[in-house]
């Protein structure tokens, strides 16, 4: 049957049959194709041609959904690492911020402790050298005073030694040595 009607088809769509005047002849172009287009249709709804298309169309629109929902949950993960990144980044700054300041305060407090290390060096230095001085001053007063006194000495005894008797200075000898016994002792 199907043979049939394809054939019956192309016969009666054929280019000879379609000349003429009465609209429902096969002689009328406008009626053949009329024919043609319904058979057409005919054959399409035979075949379930429109359900398979809504088929079709369901399944690419199920497959579009499928996208969205899952484009969707794409955007709302890549929403929350944004703002995870965001925040994480806020912190970082913060902590940034806090290290600076730690670093500021932590550096003024080494120029203070570095200023009061310089003035102790220093003060110790200055007392250091004045030590110094005064032991040098010392020094060369006790020089001073020690070739004063060899002075001294080499000229009393130089006077002592002309004025002086044997007598006298015997005296002299036990006196001296009487003073040291009782020092001493």
């Amino acid at each position: 049957m199907k043979q049939s009607a394809t054939i019956f088809i192309l016969v009666a769509a054929s280019p000879a049959f379609a000349a003429g005047d009465s609209f429902f002849s096969l002689a009328n172009t406008d009626f053949v194709v009329l024919i043609a287009f319904l058979l057409f249709v005919g054959v399409l709804f035979y075949y379930k041609v429109p359900s398979l298309l809504g088929g079709l169309l369901d399944k690419r629109a199920a497959s579009i959904q499928a996208e969205l929902d899952e484009a969707r949950a794409l955007r709302e993960e890549a929403q929350t690492l944004l703002a995870s990144f965001e925040r994480k980044q806020l912190e970082v700054q913060e902590q940034a911020d806090r290290i600076v300041a730690a670093a500021k305060e932590s550096a003024a407090e080494a120029a203070e402790q570095a200023k009061a290390d310089l003035a102790i060096s220093i003060e110790r230095r200055v007392q250091a050298a004045e030590d110094q001085i005064a032991s040098a001053e010392a020094g060369a007063v006790r020089q001073v005073r020690d070739e004063a006194i060899r002075i001294a000495v080499g000229v009393a005894g130089e006077v002592v030694a002309k004025d002086m008797k044997d007598a006298r200075a015997a005296s002299l000898i036990d006196e001296a040595i009487d003073t040291v016994k009782l020092k001493l002792h």
